[in-house]
């Protein structure tokens, strides 16, 4: 095998902050998936079930896959995946959320103008 024809790795760091608008809904959502999931043991559902329905940030995690994010995206087939969710004060004028561009290594992230 050539090196054209090696597989290269990619880590992609996503960072995201969402307002969540209507914690009863992103609630319901999540329990409807739970409900949905054939391959939830019974005997785990109602500690997912509590879990998603005391903390909201919880019920986001359950409902967001990184799976799903990159499942359409041709060329590309997802190795490892690692997430989480946790509720924070965000201010959108603090210098704390700003983008910095040393974050994330080497630079590659700024190739073919996305970034």
């Amino acid at each position: 095998m050539n090196t054209e024809e090696t597989s290269r790795f990619v880590r992609l760091r996503v960072d995201l902050v969402l307002e969540v608008e209507d914690e009863d809904e992103l609630t319901k959502a999540a329990l409807r998936r739970l409900a949905a999931d054939p391959e939830l043991p019974q005997e785990e559902r109602p500690q997912a079930e509590g879990a998603v329905t005391e903390d909201t940030a919880e019920a986001l995690a359950y409902l967001v896959d990184p799976f799903d994010l990159v499942s359409e995206v041709p060329g590309v087939e997802l190795q490892q995946a690692s997430w989480s969710s946790e509720r924070i004060d965000y201010d959108p004028n603090s210098p704390d959320w700003e983008v910095d561009e040393d974050d994330g290594g080497d630079g590659d992230e700024e190739e073919d103008g996305i970034g």
